[in-house]
């Protein structure tokens, strides 16, 4: 739909029709700039999960490392686009300062400074240098052609092929971005790349033109990532069988506390028989020489899984082992593995009263019972997390934490009379800071709309933690605010939660479909931190 609006409104512009029609681009800029960052976000959570699969996947490693070098040079092609949109801007519109908002920019419609600044004088004979058209295109240029030569470089080296499929799809995707003009004429002669993207255009359709390119660049750069991700996991062998699976990181529960399980659908296939497989238990292999230094034993296969089966008394038991995978080629892949588990007794539990996680700032309540132990000779201690532990009544305790941990531990043992005894293992929690809060103004929080007649009821920007168990409340400490006042957009900066004079009157002057902006939102929660916050905007109706 971005893209029928974008063709659509570049045709109206090649006509010289209505600022409505300028207003309108603003709309789709806004629309890619926006479909910019969500590729930018979901670039940046692919690459959090590549660079931790390659912890435990070896082979996942030689792609990542291109898919580093890809996002580099699409990165810094992409902070130069964005530096010109702003050379541009200050250009056309140098009161607005540091602005990159095209919505602000009153001279939308202005054709001849951006013209001059990327092509000049002339259309035939392009201007060079830096922030121009021309370099702009040599700049598109090269990221293009060193894309397609990693890409082409990747086939070459056993350690990075790609299937050919995937190879041929990538290419064919990175050379949709080559600057070309397409074979565009005009009277007959040849028009450039640069005249056919930026020639007397007005500065909201260069805007536009180079926000379509960054989202082109950013969906390349996504594309090669995927690629990438997945190429190390691919083989030639389908999987052709889901299954569910439970997997509980202790083989063992005590009374009282909760079991916890990952539930996941796991991949096999029919094709994962004796003659291709092999589960060695108690197998080892050899790292240095890659062969196995003795066969261990083999335990059944269904499914393509290993069936272990062991009966054991109270007490700790450890196992491992080495899978023998047979590939398509005739050589064999090892992928050694190990395990352990405990039969034990229930002895302790420790149960948090509202949730599994310790909040920084706030009072944790727990609750603590050990069996056959009366609650006044238990003895409660803790570690990690900078937790401190205070009773609060008969197996009643408040935890309060001060700085982030994953492995925070929670230490049960009892009186008696042969002296204090552990109740069972360490309980580990996690301490985590409060969640952030979002900004409220006039009780609207995010993008809302606010009748005319409350706007002069705003005196304040409040901090909302919402779905949070605790009580935690936060204190903006400042914002920024920006109000649309007879077309023209006037900013102030508020210290504390309270609007300013200056706000409040510009509160009174805005009028039906104008628009306040709270921006820059700064809040200070009950652990001490300063919080940048989502802030709001609203849109003012009758």
């Amino acid at each position: 739909m971005i893209g029928m609006m974008y063709l659509v409104l570049t045709a109206l512009l090649a006509m010289n029709v209505s600022k409505d029609i300028l207003k309108a681009f603003v709309t789709v800029n806004e629309s890619l700039e926006r479909t910019n960052k969500n590729f930018s976000d979901n670039t940046i959570k692919v690459m959090k999960s590549f660079e931790d699969a390659k912890a435990s996947n070896p082979s996942a490693a030689p792609y990542y490392t291109k898919a580093v070098e890809a996002k580099k040079l699409t990165g810094d092609l992409y902070e130069h686009m964005e530096k010109l949109k702003h050379e541009l801007i200050k250009g056309v519109f140098p009161e607005g300062g540091d602005t990159t908002r095209l919505r602000f920019v009153d001279a939308k419609d202005n054709y001849d400074i951006p013209t001059h600044h990327l092509i000049g004088d002339n259309e035939s004979t392009p201007i060079k240098g830096e922030f121009t058209a021309s370099d702009l295109r040599d700049r598109v240029q090269n990221v293009h052609d060193k894309l397609i030569k990693m890409v082409q470089d990747m086939q070459k080296d056993k350690k990075t092929v790609l299937l050919k499929d995937d190879y041929d799809a990538l290419l064919k995707k990175i050379e949709t971005f080559k600057p070309d003009a397409l074979g565009e004429t005009e009277d007959g002669n040849p028009i450039s790349w640069e005249v056919l993207n930026f020639y007397h255009l007005p500065l909201a359709g260069v805007i536009t033109n180079i926000s379509k390119m960054q989202a082109d660049l950013k969906n390349i750069e996504a594309e090669i990532i995927s690629q990438l991700s997945g190429a190390s996991g691919k083989v030639s062998i389908k999987f052709n069988q889901l299954s569910a699976k439970v997997v509980a990181p202790k083989g063992y529960i005590m009374a009282g506390e909760p079991y916890k399980a990952d539930i996941f659908l796991a991949a096999s296939s029919t094709d994962f028989k004796d003659e291709n497989m092999q589960v060695l238990i108690g197998a080892q292999f050899d790292t240095i020489t890659k062969k196995l230094i003795n066969e261990g034993k083999a335990i059944p296969l269904a499914g393509g899984m290993g069936k272990l089966e062991e009966s054991n008394g109270v007490g700790n038991h450890e196992f491992n082992g080495v899978i023998k995978f047979k590939k398509p080629t005739g050589e064999y892949d090892y992928y050694p593995f190990s395990g352990d588990y405990t039969v034990a007794a229930p002895s302790c539990a420790v149960s948090p009263d509202k949730m599994n996680v310790f909040y920084i700032g706030v009072d944790n309540p727990i609750t603590v019972s050990a069996a056959g132990v009366a609650p006044g000779d238990l003895v409660v201690s803790g570690s990690g997390g900078g937790i401190t532990i205070k009773p609060s009544g008969a197996g009643k305790y408040i935890v309060r934490g001060s700085s982030e941990a994953k492995d925070a531990k929670i230490m049960v043992s009892a009186k008696t009379k042969d002296g204090v005894k552990a109740q069972g293992p360490a309980q580990i929690f996690r301490v985590k800071r409060i969640p952030d809060p979002v900004a409220a103004i006039g009780g609207k929080k995010g993008t809302s709309e606010i009748r005319r007649v409350d706007v002069a009821g705003i005196g304040a920007v409040a901090a909302k933690l919402e779905g949070f168990d605790f009580e935690a409340n936060f204190i903006v400490t400042s914002f920024e605010f920006t109000a649309i006042v007879k077309g023209q957009p006037v900013s102030y900066t508020g210290n504390g939660p309270s609007m300013t004079s200056d706000m409040k009157a510009a509160l009174g002057k805005v009028a039906t479909g104008s628009k306040i902006f709270i921006d820059n939102v700064k809040a200070k929660g009950p652990d001490g931190s300063l919080r940048n916050i989502p802030g709001v905007t609203l849109k003012v109706k009758g």
